[in-house]
């Protein structure tokens, strides 16, 4: 399990929104390493996890790109059926509760990973700006 820091960037549904996130990052030399957008009806929300948290904040603060950054886990599963279940077993048993969660695997590929952040490390992030 690897700590990170996820980006949640709120934008309007419309075509070209990612492409400015990725650009700002891109043009830093920021690596993305995991990107979920999601939009319901004119809004939307982008979470992502970069290699380089530190320069991901610098480029979205050079673009005017708002943000919110909360503390992450990164963990590595096979890629087998049934592997995310016994992982989200685990937490569950320690009575972590999710804020949000997302997976990505390569088909025919040994790695899955997965990408959370939880409600106890949201309150205490906020407890502690």
């Amino acid at each position: 399990m690897a700590k990170t820091k996820q980006f949640t960037i709120s934008v309007q549904n419309r075509p070209g929104v990612v492409l400015e996130i990725a650009k700002a990052l891109g043009d830093a030399k920021v690596n993305i390493l995991s990107l979920l957008g999601t939009a319901q009806g004119t809004t939307g929300t982008v979470q992502l996890i970069a290699e380089n948290p530190r320069g991901a904040k610098k480029a979205l603060d050079a673009a005017k790109i708002a943000y919110q950054e909360s503390p992450a886990e990164q963990y590595d599963l096979a890629n087998k059926p049934g592997a995310l279940a016994q992982r989200l077993k685990q937490l569950a048993a320690k009575g972590v509760n999710l804020s949000s969660i997302h997976a990505t695997a390569t088909k025919g590929g040994k790695k899955a990973v997965i990408v959370y952040t939880t409600e106890a490390a949201a309150k205490a992030e906020a407890a502690s700006a």
